[in-house]
């Protein structure tokens, strides 16, 4: 009976939390936007995390090297981002941009791109159609761009953290004090 009590008392608390929680604003835009700014971070760290001899590493020959890896995030967030339709003005990013630092630099731009458009979209211009989205995706929202966008950045990251570990590099965010 008292282990009922307890339960019973456990769902009543939980219950209240959720409408405590549902009762809040919630902005889509400002959720998207710390999520995009904190993928800047990380991919900050992981590209940085790989020493300046090695960012040509390949793991296999027809693969792209590890500095490629960084570019190829940097060139399709700026070729996306464009087709999402905002004021913002698109860094000019190189493809055939090399060296560590530049590379990064170029990532880091297509993010900072990336934070102008969402802070120029309410939550509700978010959920507008894209202007020009790829043909691949089909019809699809701005909210839907930045979600492909940033699931295709996590793919890469996944990838760039077998390249840091075949080079003997734990990925930062597996250090642990």
């Amino acid at each position: 009976m008292t282990q009922l009590v307890r339960t019973i008392g456990m769902l009543v608390i939980a219950m209240g939390m959720t409408g405590a929680a549902s009762a809040q604003t919630v902005s889509i835009q400002a959720e998207m936007l710390k999520d995009w700014t904190d993928l800047k971070a990380t991919m900050d760290r992981i590209a940085g995390a790989m020493p300046e001899d090695k960012f040509t590493f390949k793991s296999t020959p027809p693969q792209r090297d590890f500095g490629q890896q960084v570019m190829h995030v940097a060139t399709v967030n700026a070729r996306f981002l464009g087709m999402v339709g905002s004021k913002a003005v698109a860094p000019k990013i190189d493809p055939n941009t090399t060296g560590r630092t530049a590379t990064i630099a170029a990532m880091d731009a297509s993010f900072d791109y990336g934070i102008a458009v969402l802070k120029e979209l309410t939550d509700q211009a978010i959920l507008q159609p894209a202007t020009m989205p790829p043909g691949f995706l089909g019809p699809s929202s701005r909210a839907r761009m930045f979600t492909f966008l940033i699931g295709h950045t996590w793919d890469i990251y996944g990838q760039m953290a077998v390249y840091l570990r075949l080079n003997g590099v734990v990925p930062p965010a597996s250090v642990r004090p």
